[in-house]
């Protein structure tokens, strides 16, 4: 029989319960309180007074519930194929309707707490003043319950609102307030349940009952209660399972299921004092007709046996999934869109309910995380070495995967230098929850890029890209002209660097090259220019801009590093990174989220020039390791990174649709020469290519990619103009020639030439070449110590030699023979090396090249014998 059945006394009592509030209060004061009070000394009219005074308003907020982290397995469908990545709770609660709860849990909780229930208007008669006697006169009453459903309920709600408050000393007393036993606390919670019983029907109150109720430890609510104790849902409950847990509310430090009683041994004995609860709440549902008896017996011969299934809880659960589940929760905890400080964002997400539908790709992020198992060890011996992948979708800021070489754990005795284990981020900025960033290296050169074309520069032209101990001074439009003693960086092969173009420098990645470059702009505007792409350090501070940070020697998360890539493959637009899609709050309605924050970095004109140069380091520059093991084949931009001795090496790169770094890097201490260290899949510097393909590998047949904007003839090359012939001038002079044309001067020092000592020996480019505008020319001027190789072609053999070793020339002769078929160039010089007129040292080897006839030139004896030429044989 339903609980809801009740006799016409109770439905009568139920009716005086919601009629006349003073009159309730009344008869409670004479029926209830006043034989305890009369013990006490207190006077009746008195405790009349107080009831009546006392606020009978309660409003019941939301209650806290697990909010739920999930990811997507399918790209095209992200809700659909869901997959939890962890829940977090202050209290493991879910919420459910009141169809969605078994009838044998309603009956176990009315007939194992408050029989009259469905009768009363908030508080039992009967079992208050056995409570009240047994309170204030031990040994008079029985003083046993008393407290009805809506009392508890009441109760409950009260230390909800504590749970709320984050201040540990408030909380403390409002949890005392709440439960305390005495008169006082008990004619407030009888006076709020009167209110609640005005403002809710029966059903709900027995809803919320149910629902608030703790069940152990942080097991709140009968669903998760269910869900935890036999692995089942709160619909779904036996009558044994439902009597076992209202059992556990009464008390669940005595009745709890999670660990037997200490005195037995055995599932089949270890829950005797939840048995004998259980079978007294079975007891009185057969006493009130709830059940019938061969229910009652089946139900009482029954053995306890739970089935704990613990719940999902923290990002220690989302398995190689955590670090991205981190930076969820860090978003959460740090992003105004969730509250004002971080302690109402911990609440709201602690208690909130909420569902969060993140951006990750499992498909992609599997990826990420097999490559790098096979690639990078979580440890390494006397090395602290760490690595990481971030992919993030270009034109949305979507973080799509996110994985590092490391297990997470916020154990402090498990996580800390030289084991797998680490809570810290490597991926994202230090105040979420990452590391104070690493050195890009040359990844870092993109932006000096972005500015040379940002100020006009082509790609093709040229600087002074010398390696030399002073650089002399650069302009700052933030700080003022700049000069850097001491500042000799070097090429990483060597490379001599005298003239290298902008692209050819890209290619390369050669240093000298883009100190050259940033020689001729604005070091704040480099700084400004890497901003605007989203680039800062991962400690929080400003961007250095000095001459060396061109170079790659700011502290930045790679993350923000794969977001700045999806802005140049973007057109030059940046969408700053999000990690969360959609929230639903536990109303089933969607909640704010934080958007990405749009940007035009560069104009279009310039990402195309960028990309330009980029997609070549993918072909003909250094990222080709990376380029030819990725299928499908898109078009793809990229740039690699390796920092001072090799202790940080970096691929970073992207489609049209999606950027990804990756990256091995010293996390702490000592660092070791990647290019000296080798792993078990290779060396340790070239990790990056074999693990940057592999994503990409996933993102190109995932996402595709579309061909990159075309760069202007602009970008590339510039406005051509001729090198004036310079030759013989002198330096001045010819410094004065080339600024006026447009070009930029350099003095290349002095070299060989047959020239006046002091005037110009020779350019690079050489005079005559057409070249972008704005050109860097290398002028040499001559030391007045060659001469130019004679004109001794069409002389004999014996005439040139003596030409050509007679004073001031003293040449060393070589000779060539080479066949001709011209009788008369038998013997004779037909040509020299190096040519007529070029520049020589006195003494240098000059080759001459002489005739001789050749073979099929010489007379022949064959045809008709007698060479008389009557041979007829045509016709």
């Amino acid at each position: 029989m339903s609980a809801k059945k009740r006799t016409v006394s109770g439905a009568l009592g139920g009716f005086l319960g919601f009629v006349g509030m003073s009159v309730v209060a009344g008869v409670l004061v004479t029926a209830a309180v006043t034989p305890a009070l009369a013990v006490s000394g207190m006077a009746a009219t008195n405790t009349i007074n107080v009831f009546e005074t006392l606020p009978e308003y309660l409003s019941i907020d939301q209650l806290a519930q697990k909010s739920n982290i999930w990811a997507s397995a399918d790209v095209n469908d992200p809700q659909g194929s869901r997959v939890l990545l962890a829940s977090f709770y202050q209290q493991n609660r879910v919420e459910v309707a009141f169809d969605q709860i078994s009838d044998y849990a309603k009956d176990a909780a009315i007939y194992g707490e408050d029989p009259r229930f469905y009768e009363h208007g908030g508080i039992d008669l009967q079992g208050t003043s056995r409570a009240a006697i047994g309170l204030l006169a031990p040994g008079v009453g029985s003083g046993g319950g008393g407290s009805s459903i809506t009392q508890q309920y009441v109760k409950n709600v009260l230390v909800q609102k504590c749970e709320e408050l984050s201040d540990a000393t408030e909380r403390m007393d409002c949890y005392t307030d709440a439960t305390i036993e005495t008169v006082d606390r008990k004619l407030k919670e009888m006076r709020l349940a009167i209110g609640v019983e005005k403002n809710y029907d029966k059903d709900e109150i027995l809803r919320g009952y149910l629902n608030i109720a703790g069940y152990g430890g942080t097991v709140y609510g009968i669903e998760s209660a269910a869900n935890y104790y036999f692995n089942t849902t709160a619909a779904n409950l036996t009558l044994p399972q439902a009597a076992s847990l209202i059992a556990t509310v009464n008390n669940p430090v005595r009745y709890q299921l999670d660990k037997p009683d200490s005195e037995t041994n055995g599932a089949a004995n270890g829950y005797a004092n939840n048995k004998e609860r259980r079978d007294y709440i079975l007891g009185e549902m057969l006493e009130y007709q709830s059940i019938t008896q061969e229910e009652h017996d089946a139900a009482v011969a029954s053995v306890i046996e739970p089935t704990i299934t613990a719940p999902s809880t923290g990002c220690q659960t989302a398995g190689a999934n955590a670090y991205f589940c981190d930076y969820v929760t860090k978003i959460l905890l740090n992003d105004e869109t969730f509250g004002a400080d971080a302690e109402e964002r911990l609440a709201a997400f602690r208690q909130g309910g909420y569902d969060v539908y993140t951006s990750i790709d499992l498909q992609l992020q599997d990826a990420a995380v097999a490559t790098m198992a096979e690639n990078v060890p979580q440890t390494y011996r006397n090395w602290d070495v760490g690595a990481v992948i971030s992919s993030v979708e270009v034109g949305t800021g979507r973080v799509l995967a996110m994985t590092q070489n490391k297990e997470y754990s916020q154990d402090p005795t498990l996580a800390s230098s030289g084991t797998p284990y680490t809570s810290i981020n490597y991926n994202t900025d230090q105040n979420y929850g990452g590391s104070v960033g690493f050195q890009p290296g040359s990844t870092y050169k993109v932006f000096t890029l972005a500015q040379w074309l940002n100020e006009g520069h082509s790609l093709n032209e040229r600087v002074d890209s010398r390696r030399k101990a002073n650089w002399g001074t650069f302009q700052d439009s933030c700080l003022g002209p700049q000069t850097f003693s001491g500042f000799n960086p070097r090429n990483d092969a060597n490379e001599a660097g005298a003239n290298y173009s902008a692209l050819q420098s890209t290619l390369g990645s050669i240093n000298t090259g883009f100190i050259g470059m940033a020689k001729e702009l604005d070091l704040c505007g480099i700084r400004q220019t890497a901003e605007a792409f989203g680039v800062h350090r991962a400690d929080g501070d400003d961007l250095q801009q000095g001459a060396s940070a061109v170079l790659g020697t700011n502290e930045i998360a790679p993350l923000s590093m794969a977001v700045a890539f999806a802005g140049i493959a973007n057109n030059g637009e940046t969408h700053s990174a999000i990690a969360i899609d959609r929230i639903i709050g536990a109303d089933g309605v969607d909640l704010p989220v934080p958007e990405s924050k749009v940007t035009q970095s560069v104009e279009p004109e310039v990402a195309a020039g960028m990309t330009y140069a980029m997609q070549r380091v993918m072909t003909a520059g250094t990222a080709t390791q990376s380029n030819g093991s990725t299928f499908p084949k898109v078009p793809m931009i990229g740039k690699t990174g390796t920092t001072d001795a090799s202790k940080d090496t970096w691929m970073t790169g992207a489609t049209s649709k999606v950027a990804t770094v990756a990256g091995v890097v010293n996390v702490s201490g000592t660092a070791r020469s990647q290019r000296n260290t080798s792993f078990s899949s290779g060396s340790a510097a070239t990790a990056r290519h074999r693990m940057w393909p592999d994503v990409m590998s996933v993102a190109n047949t995932n996402y595709g990619g579309e061909a990159f904007a075309e760069p202007t003839n602009a970008a590339v090359q510039g406005v051509q103009v001729t090198v004036p012939d310079l030759r013989g001038q002198s330096m001045s002079s010819a410094q004065s020639t080339l600024e006026a044309a447009g070009f930029d001067f350099t003095d290349g020092g002095v070299v060989d030439s047959e020239l006046p000592t002091g005037t110009v020996a020779s350019t690079d480019p050489a005079g005559g070449s057409s070249v972008s505008r704005g050109t860097r020319v290398t002028v040499q001027s001559s030391n007045g110590t060659g001469v130019v190789i004679p004109e001794v072609v069409n002389q004999t053999e014996a005439a040139a030699r003596a030409a050509l070793s007679a004073a001031p020339y003293g040449f060393t002769i070589a000779k060539r023979e080479q066949d001709v078929t011209d009788p008369n160039q038998v013997g004779k010089v037909i040509g020299v090396e190096p040519g007529t007129g070029t520049a020589a040292r006195p003494g240098d080897t000059v080759t001459i090249v002489v005739g001789k006839l050749a073979a099929s030139a010489a007379p022949s004896n064959n045809g008709n014998g007698n060479g008389n030429g009557n041979n007829n044989n045509g016709g």
